[in-house]
C-alpha cells in the first residue's frame, strides 16, 4: 500500500512529494513497528507509471510479493535540482575529468540531507509505527552519493546504507577526505556496487569503476560490515538497477 503527500522543505523553500509504502501487514491500530528505509529519486521506486524514463525499481510489487515487513521512505526528486541537491559540494577535480570542463553544480547535498534526517524523518516517526533505531538508506548514482555522505554525517541514524552505481565522482576528492575523517563504526551493514558496463565510453567507464573502487576500499578500512560487488554486465540504467533490487534486501538487517 502507498500513501503520498507533500512536506515543506525549510531550506529550499518548497514542498516535495513524500511516497510512503506500508506493509500489507501494517495496522494502525496493533503495536507491531516497523524498520524504515530512505530512499531518494522518489519517482522512480515504486511503480513504472510514475518513473521518470518509465522504468522504476517496481518495489512496491517486489516487496509485496516477497511479503518483507518494512516502510520505505521515497523523496521524490527536483530534476532540475537534482546535481545541487545530490552533491554535498560543488562538483571537484575528478568532476572535470569525467565531464572535460569545469562543473559548479553541487553543493545543498548538507541541507537536503539535514531536510531527511530533522524534518522528514520526525514526522514519518510520529505519523507511522517505525522502530526509530532501525533506519536505512539507499541510494542510485548519485542518491549513493548522498547516501554515504548522509551515513558519514549521521552515523547513530542510518545503520544501514546501500549505493547502488553511485556517481562519486562528482565529489570524489571531498568524499573520500570525509570518509577517512568519520568514525563509522557504529553502522552495521554498508553495500556498495557498480556494474562492468556502466556506460558505452570505454575510458569514461575505467575512470566510473575507479571511483567507486576508492571510495568502498576507504569504506572497508571505517565499517565493520562493508562488503562491495562489480555487477558482471551491470549498466547505468533502471533495467539493471531494478535486477539488483534482492541485493538490497539481503545486506539491510531488518
Amino acid at each position: 500500500m502507498l500513501e503520498t503527500f507533500e512536506v515543506y522543505m525549510t531550506a529550499f523553500k518548497e514542498k516535495r512529494r513524500i511516497s510512503v509504502f506500508l506493509p500489507k501487514r501494517y495496522n494502525h491500530e496493533d503495536q507491531k513497528r516497523y524498520p524504515v528505509i530512505y530512499m531518494h529519486d522518489g519517482q522512480n521506486v515504486f511503480r513504472d507509471s510514475e518513473a521518470i524514463g518509465g522504468h522504476s525499481l517496481s518495489l512496491e510489487e517486489y516487496l509485496d510479493k516477497n511479503h518483507i515487513d518494512v516502510i520505505v521512505v521515497a523523496i521524490d526528486q527536483n530534476s532540475e535540482e537534482r546535481v545541487n541537491e545530490y552533491c554535498p559540494w560543488v562538483n571537484g577535480d575528478y568532476s572535470e575529468q569525467m565531464l572535460g570542463d569545469p562543473c559548479d553544480l553541487g553543493g545543498r547535498g548538507g541541507l537536503y540531507i539535514d531536510f531527511v534526517t530533522k524534518e522528514l524523518k520526525p514526522k514519518i516517526d510520529r505519523q507511522y509505527k517505525t522502530i526509530k533505531e532501525n533506519t536505512s538508506m539507499v541510494g542510485i548514482s548519485l542518491g549513493g552519493l548522498i547516501s554515504v555522505y548522509a551515513a558519514c554525517k549521521y552515523p547513530h541514524i542510518y545503520k544501514n546504507v546501500v549505493g547502488l552505481s553511485s556517481a562519486f565522482w562528482r565529489n570524489q576528492e571531498k568524499i573520500e577526505e570525509l570518509i577517512r575523517n568519520s568514525d563509522l563504526s557504529s553502522i552495521h551493514n554498508l553495500y556498495l556496487d557498480w556494474g562492468d558496463q556502466e556506460v558505452e565510453d570505454e575510458e569514461i567507464n575505467r575512470k566510473f569503476h575507479r571511483s567507486n573502487e576508492r571510495v568502498a576500499r576507504l569504506l572497508k578500512e571505517k565499517v565493520p560490515h562493508m562488503t562491495f560487488s562489480v555487477i558482471v554486465g551491470g549498466r547505468h540504467h533502471y533495467t539493471s538497477f531494478k535486477s539488483r533490487v534482492p541485493q538490497i534486501f539481503s545486506c539491510i538487517r531488518l
